[in-house]
């Protein structure tokens, strides 16, 4: 019998500082204050008998104990989701809601199409996107609150207990306004000249954006503004002399209309595969099954594969 005095704010904070492996950001993204996150943890092992976590000044990490209650807490709060989604789906006059997270390499440029085939197939269901760095929408798949994940193949770790189904390859481009000095003389050293728009951490390019400038023994730009935001990006190298360093699909139609100049680097090294992830565990429905058609059909569209 579960004890009574565990309540459903003990497992949400110890599963999202499990996630952010921060009590400070675990609390910032549950509207507490530190101490008050830090109570209900003390809490909960207190009622557990074990600790859980350990403490540092790096942050905070999983004892063997709390290795073991994670992967039973994750799934509790999943289902819960699961459950209030479902509630939500039957007030919406009887229609099915197919929840995707969509990262940016994709959610400005292949989504469009992808939407465009899936409404003509699945005109009943009301597709629900949520775009957002590659971390935050893994994390929300595993926990239940996601169907699936469009995007790029993140590290190892990051993927852990989530399947991925490769759809085609891409890389990052190097791009800037037209007109940009550089075109002058467009060389990889000279771009630490300009302000950089670099990958943010937890991004699933910077481990390749980092790779590359170390395969040309090249040090990071020290003058960079780190975000993966595509709406900031579009406007900001728009109207400064900034240096954007992207996934391609996040500024095609930007490089495509003329509007955003890419770089004539060779940026092959940081090709990575890009696809549909989703819980292993986890049956298809109808709709994750025509969704992978519609994703299929708008490749198809497009001429990639």
């Amino acid at each position: 019998m579960i004890d009574r005095r565990i309540k459903f704010r003990h497992i949400q904070c110890f599963v999202e500082i499990a996630r952010m492996q921060s009590l400070k950001q675990a609390a910032d993204r549950l509207c507490l204050t530190q101490p008050a996150i830090s109570k209900t943890l003390k809490e909960l092992e207190d009622i557990l008998g074990k600790a859980l976590m350990t403490r540092s000044r790096a942050g905070v990490e999983l004892t063997r104990e709390g290795e073991v209650f994670l992967q039973f807490a994750e799934m509790s709060v999943g289902a819960i989701q699961q459950g209030i989604d479902s509630v939500a789906q039957s007030g919406d006059s009887g229609k099915q809601v197919l929840i995707v997270g969509a990262l940016p390499s994709v959610a400005a440029w292949l989504m469009p199409v992808v939407v465009q085939e899936f409404t003509q197939i699945a005109p009943d269901v009301v597709l629900r996107i949520i775009d957002g760095q590659h971390g935050v929408l893994v994390d929300r798949l595993r926990q239940g609150a996601l169907d699936l994940v469009i995007g790029r193949l993140g590290s190892p770790e990051s993927m852990a207990q989530v399947s991925f189904t490769q759809l085609y390859n891409e890389q990052v481009d190097f791009v800037v306004r037209p007109g940009h000095p550089i075109l002058d003389d467009p060389r990889l050293e000279r771009i630490d000249e300009w302000q950089v728009v670099y990958p943010s951490p937890g991004s699933a390019i910077l481990p390749l954006v980092q790779r590359y400038f170390l395969a040309h023994a090249i040090s990071e730009p020290q003058n960079r503004i780190e975000t993966v935001s595509g709406a900031y990006g579009r406007v900001y190298v728009r109207n400064s002399d900034a240096v954007w360093i992207i996934s391609a699909g996040v500024v095609a139609n930007e490089v495509a209309e003329g509007r955003l100049v890419r770089l004539p680097l060779d940026t092959s090294l940081t090709r990575g595969p890009v696809g549909l992830m989703s819980r292993p565990e986890a049956e298809q429905t109808p709709a994750e099954r025509m969704f992978r058609l519609a994703v299929n059909r708008a490749l198809a569209s497009l001429g990639i594969g």
